[in-house]
C-alpha cells in the first residue's frame, strides 16, 4: 500500500502578517486575500512491516533513517526536521517510508512548507485513520510549524493548500474563517507574472520583528497595519468585482506601506524589476511572503505579459510559470 497526497502552494494579494495571532485582534474587519497556484508539494507514505523509519527529501536531495519511533523521539537533530516533528505528533507504531518533494524553489515565499506539512499530515491522517477535520489539519500542521522555525506562524498560508482557489481569510474574535471569492481563475492566470530572485529568504524572521515591533507598542507600526488591513478589505471587493485597474492599484499601496513596516523586504533586484516592469505594462507589484528575496508578483496588462516576462529574465530572475490550483490538498491510496 502507497498513501499520495498533493497541496499547491500560493501566492499572497494582500493582508499578509496581519494572520500571525494576535495581531489580527487589534485590527477591525481584518482579512487577508491569496489564491492557489499549481506549484505542488507531494508526500508518499509506504508501510513497511517491523520498526523501521526512512525519509527522503526528492528537493532537497536529503535521506536518513531511525531503527524505530523511539529512537527518532530520542534523536536531538534531524536531517530532515519537518517530517521527523509530523511523525512526533502523528506516532505510528509501525515502520514506514515517507518521500516528501516541492516545486517551490527554496525560500521562494509561497508557502512551500505550509503546503508541504498540510500534503504530509493529511497522508499521516488518512493512513493512521485518525479522522481529523482538514481545519482541524490546519491547526495541528500551523503548530508543528511553529514549533520548526520556533517563531509565531500566520495561518493564512495553509487555506490554498487545504481548498485551492482564490480566497479571502477572516480573522476576528470568533475565529478564523476560509470564504472563497467568485474571481475568474482564467482571467487571473492572464494577468499576473510570477517571478523568482534566486535569493532565498526566511520569512519567520522578518515576519517576527514586525510582530515584535507591533506588539512592543510601535505607533508607526500599528497604523501602518490599519492601513494594510483597509487595502485587503478593499482588495477584495475589487477582486469580487473583477475590477483590475483597482487591485493593481491597491496591491501598489499594499506594497509602499508593507516596506515603511520592514525596509528590508526589498533588494536592489526586486527594486530593479519593479521599475522595469512599470514602463512595460506591469500595473503592480509585491514580493511573496515576508519579502527579503524569494517570489515577486506582478500584475499586468495581459498584452503585456510575454514583454514583462521577458524583461524580468533579462535582469536576471526567473518567471515561473503558474496557473491558479483549482483544488486543494488530494488524498488516494494505491493498492
Amino acid at each position: 500500500m502507497k498513501i499520495l497526497s498533493k497541496a499547491p502552494c500560493r501566492v499572497d494579494l494582500a493582508g499578509g502578517t496581519l494572520d500571525i495571532w494576535p495581531l489580527y485582534l487589534f485590527h477591525e474587519n481584518a482579512v487577508t486575500v491569496n489564491f492557489a497556484v499549481d506549484r505542488y508539494t507531494y508526500a508518499a507514505i509506504e508501510p513497511r512491516r517491523g520498526t523501521r523509519i526512512t525519509f527522503r527529501s526528492t528537493d532537497l536531495g536529503r535521506e536518513t533513517e531511525y531503527n524505530s519511533l523511539a529512537h527518532l523521539l530520542k534523536a536531538k537533530r534531524h536531517l530532515l526536521p519537518l517530517a521527523a516533528e509530523i511523525v512526533r505528533f502523528f506516532r505510528p507504531e509501525r515502520g514506514f517510508h515517507l518521500e516528501t518533494g516541492s516545486e517551490a524553489p527554496a525560500g521562494a515565499g509561497i508557502s512551500g512548507s505550509s503546503a508541504l506539512i498540510i500534503a504530509t499530515t493529511s497522508a499521516f491522517n488518512r493512513w493512521l485513520q485518525r479522522g481529523y477535520t482538514i481545519e482541524k489539519l490546519r491547526e495541528i500542521s500551523q503548530n508543528i510549524e511553529a514549533r520548526l522555525i520556533r517563531v509565531p506562524t500566520g495561518c493564512q498560508d495553509y487555506y490554498p493548500a487545504m481548498y485551492g482557489g482564490v480566497s479571502t481569510i477572516e480573522l476576528g474574535c470568533a475565529g478564523i474563517r476560509r470564504v472563497a471569492l467568485n474571481v475568474s481563475p482564467e482571467d487571473l492566470e492572464h494577468r499576473v507574472v510570477l517571478a523568482y530572485t534566486g535569493v532565498p529568504r526566511n520569512s519567520g524572521i522578518n515576519n517576527w520583528e514586525v510582530t515584535k515591533a507591533h506588539i512592543d507598542g510601535s505607533t508607526q507600526v500599528h497604523r501602518n497595519f490599519d492601513t494594510i488591513a483597509a487595502i485587503a478589505v478593499a482588495m477584495r471587493k475589487a477582486l469580487e468585482l473583477q475590477d483590475w485597474n483597482e487591485t493593481a492599484r491597491l496591491l501598489r499601496e499594499e506594497w509602499a506601506h508593507r516596506r515603511r513596516n520592514a525596509p528590508r523586504i526589498s533588494t536592489p533586484l526586486i527594486d530593479r524589476l519593479i521599475k522595469v516592469t512599470g514602463r512595460a505594462g506591469a500595473l503592480g507589484a509585491k514580493v511573496c511572503g515576508a519579502g527579503g528575496g524569494g517570489c515577486v508578483l506582478f500584475l499586468v496588462e495581459p498584452k503585456a505579459k510575454q514583454r514583462v516576462a521577458a524583461l524580468i529574465e533579462d535582469e536576471g530572475a526567473t518567471v515561473l510559470p503558474v496557473r491558479v490550483a483549482r483544488r486543494g490538498v488530494a488524498v488516494r491510496i494505491l493498492k
